[in-house]
C-alpha cells in the first residue's frame, strides 16, 4: 500500500484550495454546505508549565518556564465529510535555562534536558468522512492514540504533540466491537520541525481491534509494523493481547485487572529483534480510594523491547530515565495510590527498577501528584525522584502547571 502525503505548507495550501472552492458552489447552490465551513467550532487551549530538573551528572539544574497556545478550527460536516485544522504554539518566558533536546544549537545543552522546544507548527489538519455507517475515515496529519499509549500515543505530556501523517480507518459495525488500521507515513515528533530529530519518514501498518461484551473487561489484538525509513535498522514488528476490565465486588468496592503480553520481531531491514513484553496488574476501588500492583517486563534477546511510537512519560516512572528500553531490558515492579481530598486529586507511585539479563538493580523511583479543576482551569502539581543504583544518576524533577481551555 503506498500513500503520499504533501509538505506541512502544501497539505494546508490544498486543504484551503479544497474548503474554499467547496465553499463558492455551496454559496450558489448548497447553503448546507456553505453553513457546515463557516458556522464550525473553533478553540482556544492554553498551557502553562514550570519544570525544575536537579540531575546529578550536571553543575546546573534546568528550569523551563513555558506556555503552549493552541488554536483549532473543526468544521460542521457535509455529507459525511468534515475538516479539523489545529497550530500550537511554543514560548519560553523568560530566559531559556533548559536543554530542549532538539539537537539545534540553542539547545543549551550544559543543562538536563526538558524536551519542550519553543515553535510554531501546524499539529494537525485533516480531512474526514463519515458517510458510510459506524465508519469513520480520517486522511491527514492527526492525533493517534491506541489503548492506554504504551506503544501508539501522542506523548501529550510534553507542551509540543506528537502527531501522524497518516490514513486511518475506525469501524465499529459489530457490537462491542471497535477495528482500528493506520497507515503511518510520517511522525511529527516533539522536538520541532527544524529539528534533526524532529520527524521520522515511515511505511508502517497499525492494527488493532477490541471486544468488551465479555463483560468482565475488554479484549485487544494488535499489530504494529513499523518500517522506520530514515532508520531502517530500527523497524519492528509487535504483535500482542490485552485484556482489563474490573469485577463489581460489593457496591463501594471493585477488583480491577490488566493483562498484557507482546512479541516483537524484525520486520523489514531491521536489526534481528527477538523480545518480548509483559505487564500483570491488579487493583482496587475502595470507597473513592484505588490501589494497584504491578508487574512489567521489557524483554531483552537479540536486542531490547522498544517502544518508539509510545507516550512514555506515562510509564516506569515520570523522572523519564527510561524514555528508552535499556540494553539488558527492564523490569519493573510498582505500587500506586490515588484518590481525592477536598476535591484536590491526589497520586502517589512507587518503582523499583532492574534488568531483564543480569540482575542489575537499576534504582528506584517515587512519584507524586496533586490536581485541581477549578472552572475551566485545571491545576497540577507533581514530582518525580529517582534514587540510582547501577544505572544513570539520581535525578529529581518538579512541575507546576495550569491549563484553561474555551
Amino acid at each position: 500500500m503506498s500513500i503520499y502525503f504533501q509538505t506541512p505548507r502544501k497539505t494546508l495550501l490544498s486543504l484551503a484550495v479544497l474548503l474554499a472552492g467547496a465553499s463558492s458552489a455551496a454559496h450558489a447552490d448548497s447553503p448546507s454546505l456553505w453553513e457546515a465551513l463557516t458556522e464550525g467550532k473553533a478553540g482556544l487551549d492554553l498551557r502553562y508549565r514550570y519544570e525544575r530538573v536537579d540531575q546529578d551528572n550536571f553543575d546546573r539544574n534546568a528550569h523551563a518556564s513555558t506556555l503552549r497556545t493552541r488554536l483549532n478550527y473543526a468544521t460542521g460536516t457535509w455529507q459525511g465529510l468534515g475538516a479539523f485544522v489545529e497550530f500550537d504554539n511554543v514560548s519560553v518566558l523568560g530566559e531559556q535555562r533548559y536543554n530542549d533536546a532538539s539537537l539545534r544549537p540553542s539547545a543549551k545543552t550544559q543543562y538536563p534536558v526538558v524536551a519542550d522546544p519553543k515553535g510554531t507548527e501546524v499539529n494537525q489538519a485533516f480531512l474526514s468522512y463519515a458517510g458510510l455507517s459506524d465508519t469513520l475515515f480520517k486522511y491527514g496529519r492527526q492525533r493517534i492514540i491506541y489503548d492506554n499509549a504504551r506503544f501508539i500515543g501522542n506523548v501529550g505530556w510534553r507542551q509540543n504533540e506528537q502527531t501522524f501523517d497518516a490514513f486511518t480507518v475506525v469501524n465499529r459495525s459489530l457490537s462491542d466491537t471497535t477495528l482500528s488500521y493506520a497507515y503511518l507515513d510520517k511522525v511529527h515528533r516533539i522536538f520541532g520541525k527544524d529539528s534533526p530529530r524532529g520527524e521520522i519518514d515511515m511505511k508502517s501498518h497499525l492494527l488493532n481491534a477490541s471486544y468488551s461484551g465479555f463483560g468482565l473487561g475488554t479484549l485487544t489484538a494488535y499489530g504494529y509494523f513499523l518500517e522506520d525509513q530514515d532508520t531502517p535498522a530500527s523497524s519492528s514488528a509487535t504483535k500482542g493481547l490485552r485484556f482489563t476490565g474490573g469485577y463489581q465486588l460489593a457496591e463501594s468496592s471493585k477488583l480491577l485487572y490488566t493483562l498484557e503480553w507482546a512479541r516483537q520481531d524484525d520486520y523489514q531491514d531491521s536489526q534481528d529483534i527477538n523480545a518480548r513484553y509483559k505487564f500483570a496488574e491488579l487493583g482496587l476501588q475502595y470507597a473513592g480510594v484505588t490501589g494497584r500492583a504491578g508487574y512489567e517486563v521489557l524483554g531483552v534477546k537479540d536486542s531490547a523491547f522498544s517502544t518508539p511510537l509510545a507516550t512514555a512519560h506515562a510509564f516506569n516512572g515520570w523522572a523519564d530515565v527510561f524514555l528508552v528500553t535499556p540494553a539488558n531490558g527492564l523490569r519493573d515492579r510498582h505500587v500506586k495510590l490515588a484518590g481525592s481530598v477536598y476535591g484536590v486529586g491526589l497520586m502517589a507511585a512507587y518503582h523499583d527498577f532492574k534488568s531483564d539479563r543480569g540482575s542489575i538493580d537499576y534504582g528506584s523511583e517515587v512519584n507524586l501528584q496533586a490536581s485541581k479543576a477549578i472552572g475551566k482551569v485545571n491545576l497540577t502539581a507533581k514530582y518525580a525522584r529517582y534514587s540510582a543504583d547501577d544505572f544513570f544518576v539520581d535525578t529529581e524533577k518538579f512541575w507546576l502547571m495550569g491549563q484553561v481551555a474555551f
